[in-house]
This record gives structure tokens, sequence and C-alpha cells, in this order.
């Protein structure tokens, strides 16, 4: 039987590239995407549609969460909050969605549990992220400590970041080296025809395909 591997899959570079790390591994893909209100909302669902083409991933769960924009107290999540464009500041950002991963994290744990799956694998990094709690490596160990405390005892889930302690240039080395289709993926904030190129998410990888002295592949505003 196939060693089965869930992978959160964003529509983002990080997750696309953890998805094709999962792939080399020898895993069997399933791929989960979540709807929450984003404002890229129908942008980074085509984008995860077109990842898991490439894939060839067979078995794929488009998950609904409609309650982040009930909540609010996230730009991305409520429309009335602006996304910030002047560069990273430090603390924790008002992008930042309260406890996304761990909420995340819970609901592909489920599925992980009902599709017998090994491992999940989610594209979070720690060094080069935004500032965001539930991006760390200690958050994740955490997390996959409960998991397994609270799903039957046949059901054993590792949870794999492997991107947490990378920089974005070496995501976009890692990606051309493994030929991710990188025009597939999205990770402007604020956009969904032209990235934005101003918000922090937008920066970040600008800033990385600078660095890696490559180009990126999708096109932006300014």
């Amino acid at each position: 039987m196939n060693k089965k591997a869930l992978c959160i899959l964003s529509g983002g570079m990080d997750s696309t590239l953890s998805a094709y790390i999962a792939k080399n591994e020898g895993y069997e893909l399933i791929g989960v995407h979540f709807n929450y209100g984003q404002r890229t909302q129908q942008k980074e669902l085509e984008a995860f549609r077109a990842i898991c083409e490439d894939l060839n991933v067979q078995q794929k769960y488009e998950i609904d969460i409609p309650f982040f924009t009930q909540i609010g107290a996230s730009a991305l999540t409520d429309s009335t909050i602006d996304v910030p464009v002047d560069g990273v500041k430090p603390g924790v950002p008002i992008t930042y969605v309260p406890f996304r991963n761990g909420i995340f994290l819970s609901i592909a744990a489920a599925i992980a549990e009902k599709e017998e799956a090994t491992a999940l694998f989610i594209g979070v990094v720690e060094e080069d992220s935004s500032g965001y709690p539930d991006c760390t490596d200690s958050f994740i160990e955490k997390m996959e400590e409960a998991i397994n405390q609270g799903t039957k005892e046949t059901t054993h889930i590792e949870i794999k970041t492997p991107l947490v302690h990378l920089m974005k240039s070496d995501i976009v080395k890692k990606s051309l080296e493994l030929n991710v289709p990188l025009h597939h993926t999205w990770s402007c904030y604020k956009e969904e025809k032209e990235a934005c190129g101003v918000c922090d998410s937008c920066r970040l990888r600008l800033n990385g395909f600078k660095v890696a002295n490559a180009v990126d592949p999708i096109a932006y505003k300014k």
C-alpha cells in the first residue's frame, strides 16, 4: 500500500514546494485547500487546482471556513482593515489571521485520519515569515503531539515542515531545482489579477527571487 501524505496547499510558493518535496519522498498526495474569506480567495483556489493538476493529485479537498470573516481582526479577512504596503515592521502584523494554522492543522488531521495518511505537510517558514506565531517549529511540534493524542491509537501522523528553517531565496532556488510550476503560484495579499508588489507577502517573494538571482514568472502591478 502506498504511503500517503496530506498536503495543505494555499496556492502559494511555500506550500507548493512542500508538496513537491512530499512527492519526491515517494508519498501519494492528498491535497487540501481552505477558502476562509481571504481577499484573494478565488485566485488562490485557481492556483490550488492548477498545482494539483501539475502534481497529478487524485484526491483533493476544498474546505470552506466562513467564520474567519465573522471574527475579522485580520486585514486578510476584514475588508475594513487595509493591507499594509509600507514594508515589514517588528511584531505580529495586522495580516495575521488568529490561530489560522492551528485550525488548518486540526481540520487537516481529521482528513488525514480518515484517509489513513501518515504525514501532513505544511509549508510554514519560521525564519522568513512575517512574524506569525503559528509558523514556528515549537508550535508545530506541540500541534503534532496534540493531534496524535486526540486521534485513534492506530493513527500516527507526522507533521512535516521541510521549509521551516529556509529563507525565501532558498525556497526559490529549491523550487527551480525541482521544476515547481511557480507561474501557477500566488502570494499577493491584495490583488487577484496582477500581484500588487508592495504587500509584505509580495515583498518577501520578490526579494527571494532577487537574492536567488532569478526572475519571478508572475505579473506585478509595480
